[in-house]
């Protein structure tokens, strides 16, 4: 599917980040097909046009969660990943806790760091946050060095946080704040 700059919530050199919508199900079910080594054991994305529907439409609908796809604009927008905002709060909290994952075609080719850049600009400015969080499995390798990339700080480490692929996992606890961004 091919997708326009106009469509950006905002844009770095390579990547835009956009919302979802039930459009992408077919080119974002492919690319999580395509993804399933470099995705488990850590994340299992909607993989079926059912499972897709239902996923992008909590994105789009529940307030308290907001879904970015993370389009290559040298490849015509294709999908290069996603970042999702869950469990937002207002109030004196406002605060998100994220998570993400990057499709195979490209992992480590750095779009992943530019579109988290761009997610946290954009929570931290229209969305009006003050506090991102991410839980990652201490195995996670890529996804530690994209949050450390990204200039969020090591807070604590969560014995038996999430129920992942069958199990209990643990999970360290990576945040950043408005006030630690140059655009805070």
């Amino acid at each position: 599917m091919s997708h326009t700059a106009s469509r950006y919530l905002a844009e770095g050199p390579r990547v835009g980040i956009r919302h979802f919508t039930q459009a992408d199900g077919a080119e974002f079910t492919a690319r999580v097909r395509e993804s399933k080594a470099l995705h488990h054991p850590w994340l299992f994305p909607p993989d079926s046009a059912e499972t897709y529907a239902a996923y992008a439409g909590r994105l789009i609908e529940d307030p308290t969660k907001a879904g970015f796809l993370v389009c290559e604009k040298a490849a015509d927008g294709a999908l290069a990943g996603f970042i999702n905002i869950n469990n937002i709060v207002g109030g004196g909290f406002r605060c998100g806790a994220l998570g993400y994952g990057a499709f195979a075609h490209a992992a480590g080719r750095g779009l992943m760091r530019e579109g988290l850049d761009l997610v946290v600009r954009h929570a931290f400015g229209p969305m009006r946050l003050h506090r991102l969080e991410i839980n990652v499995q201490p195995g996670n390798a890529a996804s530690i060095a994209l949050a450390r990339a990204c200039g969020f700080r090591l807070e604590g480490f969560s014995p038996d946080m999430l129920f992942i692929d069958g199990a209990w996992r643990d999970h360290e606890r990576w945040a950043i704040t408005s006030e630690m961004t140059a655009s805070g």
